[in-house]
């Protein structure tokens, strides 16, 4: 019996919408990285992009636990002496709703070519809306 592998061209691609309200970082981020990379799908090949499309909507209105609103920072670095930033989790959701998630995604993701493919499939929207009705996504209840 041969081994299957998927074929960029078999690929059948679905779009699924996740409403991150009160949902917990680490486990949304979990869940979304597995879809964007197909692990959810029995044609799951791990050399081929076998993924679906995910919108998450209300970004941001996602939970974290314990301390993390008040504690938890990202550092950006320009390369420079001395031009190290900080930004704590409320300045984001101020922000930049979307990177909160994008970067716990992104952390989930291998890292390689393939992975930023992937990436260019999660979309990201602070409030309720989408400009992706066309596509007929389906719900994900997480």
């Amino acid at each position: 019996m041969k081994s299957f592998l998927a074929k960029p061209a078999d690929i059948e691609r679905t779009w699924y919408v996740v409403d991150a309200t009160d949902k917990v970082l680490g486990k949304l981020a979990v869940t979304v990285s597995n879809i964007l990379r197909g692990r959810n799908k029995p044609t799951y090949t791990p050399q081929v992009d076998t993924g679906d499309y995910v919108i998450i909507v209300n970004a941001e209105k996602v939970a974290l636990t314990g301390k993390k609103d008040e504690q938890k920072t990202y550092m950006f670095y320009s390369g420079w002496m001395g031009n190290e930033k900080y930004r704590s989790v409320q300045d984001m959701r101020e922000n930049k709703p979307a990177f909160v998630i994008e970067h716990a995604v992104k952390g989930m993701l291998p890292k390689n070519r393939l992975a930023r493919q992937m990436l260019k499939k999660l979309k990201i929207f602070a409030g309720p809306e989408h400009p992706h009705e066309a596509q007929n996504p389906v719900s994900l209840n997480l």
